[in-house]
């Protein structure tokens, strides 16, 4: 046998390999022959916080199967809860019965609203064939609540200038009948609008109102069409009678026993530009005489004593 064979009888270190003399690494070769603590170990360790995790991903991966087990597992069958319906409203709430008269009744006004507008139309429209058979009935159902003009806007304004006057009759404190001459009634509130920035809405309208309001309700032989035109006539008697009264027409003494209107009219002429032709001559349309009702007479100098009570309360 090889003399550098010992055989199982070579000591050997705890860890290290026997050295080619059959003796273990001395301690000054690096040996750990005689060594008391354990040698470490040649692969890292795993460190604390990754086996933690993975004992925790175990756990968790139990806890997930026995759940699904316990959902595997049949339990009593569980009803749905019934959602309560949304309460109904408006028309639909109501009973059939009730329902078809709500029905009836937005259909009924819808038919009213529908036939004011048609008749306001036919009212503010040009002369048509339709005007012309029912215009009666039209302005039975438009004047006075619905009345409607183009005189401020287009397609028709007022292209004339209408000035109404009145004269009088008045009976004079010796007994005698005497005519006044003409009051030119629009001309005087012209004066008191021109350079006015406040003008008072009588001084505007009150005059130009009533007379539009008399040519709408009376016929071309100026006779009064139904209740409208005897009211447009009383109105104009008052009118008279405070003007004149203002102008001291009647003179000292003296006392308004009949009243008389004409209006004169003039076209307004065109502009250069519009080649179109008008009358320059003006119309005149003189009305009968009115007489002075007491009633109108009291009511003329009831309104006075007021005036007069009122300047001495002041």
């Amino acid at each position: 046998m090889d003399a550098y064979d010992k055989g199982s009888g070579a000591r050997r270190g705890q860890d290290g390999a026997a050295g080619p003399d059959g003796e273990a690494d001395s301690p000054e070769t690096g040996g750990t022959a005689g060594a008391t603590e354990p040698a470490e170990s040649t692969e890292p360790a795993e460190p604390a916080g990754r086996a933690a995790a993975a004992e925790g991903a175990v756990g968790a991966s139990g806890a997930a199967g026995a759940t699904a087990e316990e959902a595997a597992v049949p339990g009593p069958a569980q009803e749905d809860p019934v959602q309560p319906s949304a309460p109904r409203t408006g028309v639909a709430a109501l009973s059939p019965r009730y329902q078809v008269g709500a029905v009836v009744a937005l259909a009924v006004v819808a038919v009213a609203v529908c036939a004011h507008i048609g008749l306001v139309f036919l009212h503010v429209a040009p002369s048509n064939t339709l005007t012309k058979q029912h215009g009666s009935v039209v302005d039975e159902w438009v004047f006075p609540e619905f009345e409607q003009n183009w005189k401020l806007f287009a397609p028709n304004p007022l292209q004339q200038n209408v000035s109404v006057q009145v004269r009088a009759e008045v009976s004079t404190a010796g007994g005698e009948i005497r005519t006044t001459g003409w009051y030119d009634l629009s001309a005087e509130d012209g004066r008191a609008i021109d350079g006015n920035p406040l003008p008072s809405h009588t001084q505007q309208n009150e005059l130009r109102r009533a007379w539009d309001f008399f040519v709408a309700s009376h016929d071309s032989d100026d006779r009064p069409v139904g209740v409208r035109g005897t009211l447009a006539e009383t109105y104009l008697r008052r009118i008279a009678l405070l003007r004149l009264d203002r102008d001291g027409a009647a003179g000292p003494g003296g006392v308004v026993e009949r009243v008389q209107y004409r209006s004169r009219t003039t076209n307004v002429e065109p502009p250069p530009w519009s080649g179109e032709k008008v009358s320059d001559r003006p119309t005149v349309r003189e009305l009968p005489w009115w007489s002075v009702s007491p009633e109108t007479r009291g009511a003329k100098a009831g309104q006075a004593g007021q005036a007069e009570r009122d300047g001495g309360a002041a």
